[in-house]
């Protein structure tokens, strides 16, 4: 439940906060005509996508930035210490992320614009043999994976109220993050997991089988904050916040995020008729494109079908469009004109030139099919995470002109923010689990309509 409350500050007590610089309150924000937005990288607050930066907390501050008739410019910190000091130290005007309200920052922070309830539950699968837990006593024997740090802490705590009986595991690996622990619980690798409430909302949009109903802490208040110094910013997103928060956009950024499903196709390779050497209708379209950028015409159907099902029509919960779901953006500059990204053949086309950007773009994998799966992670993902997982694999010893079990290991890793705030990757965090299933998926696909159909 999202609702308003008035400022307050605050001052964290694990380092001093540098001296307050000279103030930029709301009026030297308009005469700049930008607002400096502090938050984090994550799945839910800011992230890029396909080349677009998103986000729930990112679009909230679209629409306040609008609000105040302004542009608006993005800093990321590495973690909540983090965005207290580059505020202080006035390296922006606002942390826009939920940044937990305790007594000790009341001198320091204004809390503004919205407030976020959050608190920690326990991600479960619903279609278990037995009924999903109801209650924190059902714990009690059961075995649950949890990664160091809250998560950890209050299990321990809850725990001890119980008096004990709860089997608490904690996997330290690495390479893991809450995300991949969500997963194993729908893999039915492990059971039970624990995640704040808004990270499980996201992953149930993905993982539609979950279950997190069942709540294991306290209720804890977080907000977007400014310094106690811009009482008039702070009014200004508490004045925002209180008319936005039932407008058309907050509602359309809520759904986008935690309530529109998106779970992914089952990877199969559907053939309008086989007998006919047919895979789709849109066949005459990929045959007469794909020769443009030296693609097997089959290998352009299985991406199609991949990312729309052959559906002209389909917006993604991302905004992408049409039968090659082409970013608004992306399409634009890719020349296909306005108005007409549900065209399939003006999908077609742009999709064609973004492809053959994209390759150029990634000369320097010499080997042509292992640039192939190059180029389709990067359709799916956006080059900027490309990048990175190579800067990454590299790093680490492994071969970053090499897809599989190479480069793609550490596409998976930057949703785990030990490598994703490495110093070599520029573009944060990524769910890559997304990018890993679509490279595979499509080229085993190729593989079956080359099987089935001729070219």
């Amino acid at each position: 439940m999202w609702i308003l409350i008035a400022g307050i500050g605050c001052r964290g007590k694990q380092q001093p906060l540098p001296e307050e610089s000279s103030c930029r309150d709301l009026q030297q924000i308009k005469d700049s005509g930008e607002l400096v937005v502090l938050t984090l990288y994550s799945s839910t607050s800011y992230f890029i996508y396909r080349g677009q930066e998103m986000g729930f907390q990112y679009e909230l501050s679209q629409q306040f930035t609008r609000s105040l008739g302004v542009k608006l410019r993005v800093e990321v910190a590495r973690n909540e210490t983090e965005l207290i000091h580059k505020l202080m130290a006035g390296e922006g005007d606002m942390i826009a992320y939920p940044l937990p309200i305790t007594k000790e920052r009341r001198d320091s922070l204004l809390f503004c614009g919205e407030e976020v309830i959050t608190h920690q539950v326990v991600v479960q699968r619903s279609g278990n043999r037995e009924k999903p837990l109801t209650d924190v006593t059902e714990l009690i024997g059961k075995d649950i994976y949890v990664l160091p740090g809250k998560h950890y802490e209050r299990l321990l705590n809850l725990d001890q109220e119980l008096g004990g009986g709860i089997r608490i595991h904690v996997a330290d690996e690495d390479s893991l993050s809450i995300e991949d622990l969500i997963t194993q619980v729908v893999k039915k690798e492990i059971d039970y997991t624990v995640a704040d409430n808004d990270v499980a909302r996201l992953n149930k949009t993905y993982h539609p089988g979950l279950n997190i109903d069942l709540g294991i802490s306290f209720d804890q208040r977080a907000s977007w904050a400014v310094r106690s110094d811009c009482p008039e910013l702070a009014e200004a997103a508490n004045h925002w916040h209180l008319e936005n928060q039932t407008s058309p956009a907050y509602t359309a950024s809520m759904k986008r995020y935690f309530e529109i499903s998106k779970s992914v196709l089952v990877p199969h390779a559907p053939l309008l008729s086989a007998s006919r050497g047919q895979i789709s209708v849109f066949d005459p379209l990929f045959r007469r494109y794909a020769r443009e950028i030296n693609w097997d015409w089959r290998l352009l159907a299985s991406l199609a079908y991949k990312e729309s099902n052959f559906d002209p029509d389909v917006v993604s919960w991302a905004g992408a469009r049409g039968l090659m779901q082409l970013m608004p953006a992306t399409a634009r500059a890719m020349g296909v004109p306005e108005g007409r990204d549900f065209d399939p053949e003006e999908s077609v086309k742009g999709a064609i030139r973004y492809l053959a950007a994209t390759e150029k773009s990634l000369g320097m994998i010499s080997d042509p099919d292992e640039r192939l799966k190059f180029v389709l992670a990067a359709y799916n993902a956006g080059l900027g995470h490309i990048y990175d997982a190579m800067a990454l694999a590299e790093k680490y010893g492994k071969n970053k002109f090499v897809w599989y079990d190479n480069v793609e290991t550490f596409i998976l890793l930057k949703s785990n923010e030990e490598y994703f705030t490495d110093p070599v990757c520029k573009n944060g965090y990524f769910r890559g689990t997304e990018t890993y299933n679509f490279v595979r998926e499509i080229t085993a696909r190729y593989e079956i309509y080359k099987e089935k159909i001729r070219e």
